[in-house]
C-alpha cells in the first residue's frame, strides 16, 4: 500500500506517539509523512525527525491531505491529539471537510488516552480503520457520531449583521488565539467570538484583549484557525540546537511584528527585532533552536503561550510602558529598517544603541533585559 499521513500539532510528536504510529503504518506499506499546520513544526525539529516528517513547507492540514491524494496516496492517516476527545474530533471533521479531494482519510486521536479514537472519515475505509483500532487498542467512531456530537451553532450564525462562533473545548483561564494572535481570554468554559465586519467586537464568556484585536485586524471569523490554551502542552521540552554561530563580517537582521508570520523562514539571521510581547516569547523560543538572539520591544502585556521559552544568549529584552511596544517598532522599522523586513549590518552594538537612542527620543520609560 501506498500509506500518506498527516501530522497535525506540537503534542502528538511530543507524545512519542507520531514516531510509533508512522512506524506500525510502515507494516501494511511505504509511508510518507508531511506536517499540518505550523506548531508541530518545532516539536518535529526537537525530536529530529525531520527526515521522517516533511516540514519544509508551511500547509494547512487540509492543504497536506489534498497534496498526498494528488500524489496517489491508496490511504491518508491524520493524526492529531486534540486537548479533548471533542475538540479533537471537530477538528477532524472540519479538516475532512475542507478537502478538495475528499479522499481516503482516516483519523487518530489522542491515542495515549482511554478515550482515544479512529475515525473512517471516508465510507470505504471502514474496515480498514477497525483493523487499526483493535490494533491500537482504540475505539472505532462513525463520522454520523461527531457530526451529531458537534454543536450546532459551533460553526457561524450570522445575524444583525454579525457573525458568532462557539469554541469547542475551551477552559476557564486559557489563552483565545485567532489565527495565531492573542485576542482574549476564556472567562468560562462557555465561548463565544463575536465579529462585526470581519472585526472581532466582543468575547462572550471571555475577556477581549484590545492590542491583540489590533494587531489580527479584519478577520473572515468562519474561515479563521482558532485555538485556545498553550501553543506547546508538554513541560518535558528540550530543545534541540544547532552549533553556535561563527563571528561575521556582516550580519542579516530581520524585523519581525507579527507572531503568526513564518518564523522559521528567519532562521537564517543573525538577530531578529520583534514587536510585541507574544511575538517575542514566541519567535525567541523558536528562534533559540538556531542560536538566533532577538532584541524584543514589549510593554509587560504577556500571555503565557507555551510552558517553558527558551531565549538564545545575546537577547536583549526592551519593555517599555503599556501600549507603546507598537508605536516603537514602528518607528524603528521606518527609521532603521527603512521599511524593509531584512536589512545587512556590520556592527552588532552599534545597532543596539540605534534602537535605544530612537526610544530615548520617544521620551517613554523602559527596562533593559539582557539573556547572557
Amino acid at each position: 500500500m501506498k500509506i500518506g499521513v498527516v501530522v497535525h500539532g506540537p503534542h502528538i510528536v511530543d507524545s512519542g506517539y507520531a514516531l510509533k504510529i508512522i512506524k506500525f503504518l510502515e507494516e501494511y506499506g511505504k509511508v510518507k509523512a508531511l506536517l499540518g499546520g505550523t506548531m508541530g513544526r518545532t516539536a518535529v525539529y526537537d525530536a529530529h525527525l525531520e527526515n521522517l516528517i516533511d516540514i519544509s513547507k508551511k500547509r494547512l492540514p487540509s492543504q497536506s491531505v489534498d497534496k498526498l491524494a494528488k500524489e496517489g496516496h491508496d490511504v491518508i492517516f491524520l493524526l492529531n491529539y486534540g486537548k479533548s476527545r471533542v475538540t479533537g474530533h471537530g477538528f477532524g471533521y472540519k479538516v475532512f471537510m475542507k478537502t478538495k479531494t475528499k479522499p481516503k482519510l482516516i483519523q487518530i486521536e489522542r491515542p495515549g488516552e482511554k478515550d482515544g479514537t479512529v475515525i473512517p472519515w471516508h465510507e470505504s475505509t471502514r474496515r480498514f480503520a477497525k483493523e487499526i483500532a483493535d490494533r491500537l487498542g482504540l475505539q472505532l467512531v462513525e463520522p454520523e457520531e461527531i457530526i451529531e456530537e458537534i454543536p450546532r451553532d459551533e460553526h457561524y450564525r450570522p445575524s444583525d449583521k454579525r457573525v458568532y462562533r462557539r469554541l469547542v473545548g475551551v477552559s476557564k483561564g486559557e489563552n483565545i488565539f485567532v489565527n495565531g494572535i492573542v485576542i482574549g481570554k476564556a472567562t468560562s468554559d462557555n465561548v463565544i467570538l463575536v465579529a462585526e465586519d470581519g472585526i472581532i467586537k466582543e468575547i462572550i464568556g471571555g475577556q477581549l484583549k484590545e492590542h491583540g484585536v489590533e494587531k489580527l485586524g479584519p478577520v473572515d471569523l468562519k474561515e479563521a484557525i482558532v485555538k485556545t490554551g498553550l501553543l506547546r502542552r508538554s513541560d518535558r521540552i528540550k530543545p534541540r540546537k544547532v552549533e553556535t554561530r561563527k563571528p561575521k563580517e556582516k550580519f542579516k537582521v530581520a524585523f519581525l511584528d507579527h507572531a503568526a508570520e513564518d518564523i522559521y523562514a528567519l532562521k537564517d539571521s543573525d538577530l531578529v527585532v520583534t514587536i510585541g510581547d507574544d511575538t517575542s516569547l514566541v519567535a525567541a523560543d523558536i528562534l533559540y533552536r538556531f542560536d538566533v538572539p532577538i532584541i524584543g520591544i514589549t510593554d509587560g502585556d504577556i500571555d503565557k503561550v507555551v510552558e517553558k521559552g527558551f531565549k538564545t544568549r545575546g537577547s536583549m529584552i526592551i519593555e517599555s510602558e503599556k501600549g507603546w511596544d507598537d508605536i516603537i517598532g514602528r518607528r524603528i522599522f521606518e527609521e532603521i529598517f527603512k521599511k524593509r523586513r531584512r536589512i545587512e549590518i556590520e556592527d552588532m552594538e552599534n545597532f543596539k544603541k540605534k534602537i535605544l537612542e530612537i526610544i530615548n527620543n520617544m521620551n517613554v520609560n523602559y527596562l533593559i533585559k539582557e539573556i547572557k
